[in-house]
């Protein structure tokens, strides 16, 4: 039997201590000469940009029309060596207008033998090839004309081929996803920003080519995203009219929410429950659903959703929901989560959250081909004027449909990411500039997107579909489904079963298995999302009243209620969470509700069995990229028990100064030493997570130096039970070994369930460790310290200096009940002893 949770949190008041941090490297990667000799090589790489210059004025003589004030010059393609990496950064000199536009992987096929080959775009305004042609004059020499002449070997060494680029080189999405040249799609064109004067040309050239535009722009600090409507073949003489283009991506399709019939519902379970509810306080913290409407007048909803809460990112729609239907079932599952649960109860419903809504889709049709990161910026707006003093969580269950993205930044997630770093966006003249704004970050929760049509081989399908656009956001808090629902009772249905086991991912859930290991683990965690029934001849049905969760009904005088499922309904129930976590926790940040709700996640038996098969990190990390870090508890993510202890700390951190990592921090945590050596081999569990919000570059000229796509990372470390505290801080920082002194290696500790290649991707990173009570006794001091990102690159736009928020979330948990570990560490922090009260479901 577990202890009570009936203890809060220990709230870590104390600040850490903060030292000077730096941190020496792991050594570049040694790159061989090419195989015909430097001399040679040189020689060909000049022939090719002297054919380029020759084939870019040719094309140019012949192209029909002109931009007045482009910027006139060439668009160079360059290939790297088989399995080797280009030197981006020594590519471009922005001084001389030289700059890399974008960088794309290729897997090249040689025989049996398969390497990743990197493509660089790089553009050169007219007279600046001779910056290359000098440097290959270098590098061509047997031997330095002079002594500590520079021979650019590390720049060119990693070169194989170099060309004029077509459209093609600016294409950044999936490879194979190009158009045929007629074929006439929406396109989002990533601009340069360089003389403010890029949309204006761009609209010149756009009429010129009968290329119809969007009405919108969105600005990051280096590039404008606009959409156009036009075939690659009307696109491709921008190449040689525009020195603006870097980038050319498909726009977002979004996917299609489908609401099936209800089981009848009875009008007067909803007028019972009505008569119930309390109605939360005017400043309660908000779920803001993000979706087609919600239905205000609905009885259940009414007394948390004021008419003045209701909104559209288009004023013209009307807040209300229309035929679909989904916003208002997305709103009965955010401020009550499964009803068939709470009308089954009895006594008062006591709602500790509110509701609010913006309509993202119109009535009829889809969205205007627009920016959807533009206008989900616009909806999160309104909200925030209307009750700017108010916490809220943005739930939202709409997500693109297309396959394009698998983990890569898209502007809808670059600008889902920028609004929960705390950026606002200035819509006036239809174009969104960041501002600066450090008061606040906001937390989105959004659905990992689901899986249509539904299959038997769910598992494997699953492991094939990766999470929609913008669920890929290392800012937000992504949501997968699972099931527990495996029981039909329906007499209709005799021999029909449920096709998912109970604790099993759904049918509809997408995830991360597909990314690429630089991106973020998607989803973050999973909650129930329903089941479908198959036949005995293997036919599948759905949605089953057993099987599926009980919400409001867009039409309450037709019916109250209907039926939810897929990632859309877990991803309400989790922004219910949140808002109740904020309610118990006014101090939480957005980063530490995230946190802490990820920290509280478990893993069901089912997912536990799949994860016991595996037998090393990489395969535990692939199941984490399908379930996330399992299911999320309230009660775990609200209380600890006196077996189980949970610490948190909310600091701030400044990352860099002028170009270097700046500072450290070291938290000596209050630990239960005394109780948890007298344990002694008794086996506990340590789970830390770090959750912070970063800033986006989403421009994709590469992941390295100052093309990343965070703006910092940050990452923990624990002192070993073997290590003192100074050389656990001589390990992670440099800066703390004296002079000719080498770093400690690290001793092997193999207890981590992931380990330290699983803790560097996104923005939130969460481990557990096994072992001893008597050696996790000697591991109560943690630092987290900064990596590198392109504030670290780019000075210009560092915000280091403003400090960068994050929370540091630590438990200890232990199988005997009989041990209260919670109480002496709330002694020494100063905490009250008496034991709250469990607040009411």
């Amino acid at each position: 039997m577990a202890a009570p949770r009936d203890r809060s949190h220990l709230i870590l008041q104390d600040p850490p201590a903060t030292e000077p941090f730096s941190r020496s490297g792991g050594g570049s990667q040694k790159i061989p000469p090419p195989l015909a000799g430097r001399p040679a090589h040189g020689q060909q790489l000049t022939r090719s940009i002297e054919k380029a210059e020759a084939d870019g004025y040719v094309r140019r003589t012949n192209r029909p029309f002109t931009v007045t004030s482009a910027i006139s010059g060439l668009y160079i393609e360059v290939e790297s060596q088989p399995g080797v990496a280009l030197a981006t950064a020594s590519l471009q000199d922005l001084r001389k207008g030289i700059e890399v536009v974008n960088q794309t992987e290729t897997i090249s096929t040689t025989g049996e033998t398969q390497s990743l080959v990197q493509k660089a775009t790089v553009f050169v305004p007219d007279g600046q090839l001779a910056h290359f042609i000098k440097r290959l004059e270098a590098y061509s020499q047997l031997t330095p004309k002079r002594p500590g002449e520079r021979r650019y070997e590390d720049t060119f060494d990693r070169i194989g081929a170099l060309r004029l680029a077509t459209v093609r080189a600016l294409w950044t999405d999936e490879e194979g996803g190009f158009p045929p040249d007629e074929q006439v799609i929406w396109w989002e064109l990533w601009l340069r920003r360089t003389d403010g004067g890029e949309v204006r040309r761009l609209r010149s050239f756009a009429e010129s080519s009968q290329i119809l535009l969007g009405e919108r722009h969105m600005t990051f600090h280096d590039r404008i995203i606009i959409l156009a409507h036009a075939s690659a073949e009307q696109i491709s003489t921008s190449i040689d009219i525009l020195a603006d283009l870097a980038e050319l991506r498909r726009a977002k399709e979004l996917a299609t929410f489908i609401v099936n019939e209800s089981p009848q519902a009875q009008a007067a379970w909803a007028q019972e429950l009505a008569e119930r509810l309390i109605a939360p306080s005017s400043d309660a913290p908000a779920v803001c659903v993000l979706d087609t409407g919600v239905t205000q007048g609905h009885p259940l909803l009414a007394p948390a959703l004021d008419l003045a809460d209701v909104h559209a990112a288009d004023p013209r729609w009307g807040g209300h929901d229309d035929s679909r239907g989904h916003g208002t079932e997305m709103a009965g599952l955010a401020l009550f989560g499964d009803l068939a649960q709470v009308i089954g109860s009895s006594g008062p419903v006591v709602l500790r959250h509110r509701i609010e809504a913006v309509k993202l889709i119109p009535p009829r049709g889809r969205n205007a081909p627009d920016l959807y990161g533009a206008i989900t910026a616009t909806a999160v707006s309104y909200p925030e004027v209307q009750a700017p003093a108010r916490t809220r969580v943005f739930s939202m269950a709409i997500t693109s449909s297309d396959q394009l993205a698998r983990g890569k930044p898209s502007s809808w997630s670059a600008s889902i990411d920028a609004l929960s770093a705390g950026r606002s966006i200035d819509a006036s003249s239809n174009e969104l500039l960041y501002l600066d704004n450090n008061n606040f970050s906001r937390l989105f929760v959004i659905a990992a997107g689901n899986i249509d049509p539904p299959e038997k081989d769910h598992l494997t399908r699953s492991d094939l579909e990766s999470i929609q656009d913008p669920a890929q956001a290392w800012n937000a808090l992504t949501v997968g489904a699972f099931t527990d629902r495996a029981i039909i009772t329906d007499p209709h249905r005799a021999g029909w079963e449920p096709l998912v086991k109970p604790g099993e991912l759904t049918v509809w859930s997408s995830t991360s298995v597909s990314f690429a290991k630089i991106w973020p683990i998607k989803p973050d965690v999973v909650a129930e999302g329903g089941n479908v029934a198959v036949s005995q001849s293997g036919t599948l049905d759905f949605p089953i009243e057993e099987l599926s969760l009980l919400t409001t009904y867009c039409r309450p005088d037709q019916k109250a209620f209907t039926l939810s499922w897929a990632t859309s309904a877990a991803c309400a129930q989790v922004a219910r969470m949140c808002a109740r976590i904020a309610s118990q926790y006014p101090s939480f940040r957005p980063e530490t509700i995230r946190g802490i709700v990820v920290h509280s996640a478990e893993w069901t038996n089912t997912m536990l069995g799949h994860i016991a098969l595996v037998k090393n990190k990489r395969a535990r990390l692939a199941l984490v990229r399908r379930y996330g870090f399992g299911v999320p508890s309230e009660s775990r993510a609200t209380r600890s028990a006196s077996n189980s202890l949970t610490l948190i700390a909310q600091s701030e951190i400044c990352p860099f100064a002028e170009g270097k990592l700046r500072e450290m921090h070291l938290y000596n945590l209050p630990w239960p030493t005394e109780i948890l050596e007298s344990l002694g081999d008794a086996q506990v569990r340590l789970r830390i997570t770090l959750s912070y919000f970063i800033e986006p570059n989403p421009a994709r000229r590469g992941r390295t130096a100052r093309f990343r796509y965070a703006s910092h990372g940050l990452r923990f470390a624990v002192k070993h039970s073997v290590e003192t505290v100074e050389e656990f801080r001589k390990r992670i920082n440099s800066r703390a070994l004296t002079e000719d002194e080498g770093r400690p290696s690290k001793p092997d500790d193999n207890g981590w369930f992931l380990g330290e290649s699983a803790q560097t991707s996104g923005s939130l990173h969460a481990d557990m460790w096994h072992g001893t009570a008597a050696d996790l006794a000697a591991r109560g001091v943690v630092a987290v310290y900064p990596v590198s990102g392109w504030w670290k690159e780019l000075k210009r736009q560092d915000r280091s200096n403003l400090g960068v928020r994050y929370a540091l979330i630590v438990s200890i948990d232990t199988a005997a009940i009989d041990i209260d570990i919670w109480t002496p560490v709330a002694v020494k922090i100063g905490a009250p002893i008496a034991v709250p009260a469990v607040a009411h479901p």
